[in-house]
């Protein structure tokens, strides 16, 4: 069971994180180049159908992979315990990105327009960073970097 948890953890981590890399280095240049809301839309619009399930596929995937680390789930939260730093650390990030996302959704993307490309830009290049520290964080539990 761990390794298709793991397996499809790191699969849906590689659609989000691969899709917010190519968002923000190969799409939205372009976008903010040819101030074209449009184009972002278009592609949020393909890359959502996929980037949203592999999302919530890792949160599932690494609730359960956490809760077999450390089965009690107040231990999570327990700055005393090394194990604990990486689960704390990527449920920051998770509140982070959910933060982000829906102030895109509910304040930006609304009214989405040439003049606020970059508003959007500040929600799309910290979301992408906050995803390779997800990838980050996720290779320390191996490693040990965060322990």
């Amino acid at each position: 069971m761990y390794g298709l948890l793991l397996l499809l953890h790191i699969l849906a981590a590689t659609i989000w994180t691969g899709g917010h890399v190519v968002l923000s280095l190969v799409v939205l240049p372009k976008v903010l180049k040819e101030q074209s809301p449009q184009q972002l839309l278009d592609f949020e619009s393909v890359y959502e159908k996929i980037g949203m399930p592999a999302l919530v596929v890792q949160v599932i995937t690494g609730v359960l992979l956490a809760h077999r680390l450390l089965p009690d789930v107040s231990h999570w939260f327990d700055p005393a315990n090394p194990v604990a730093h990486p689960i704390m650390a990527k449920l920051i990030l998770l509140a982070l990105t959910i933060g982000f996302a829906i102030d895109a959704r509910l304040r930006v993307i609304p009214v989405l327009s040439p003049g606020n490309l970059i508003v959007m830009a500040w929600h799309i290049i910290p979301v992408t960073i906050f995803s390779i520290l997800f990838v980050v964080v996720g290779v320390s539990f191996r490693t040990g970097w965060l322990y």
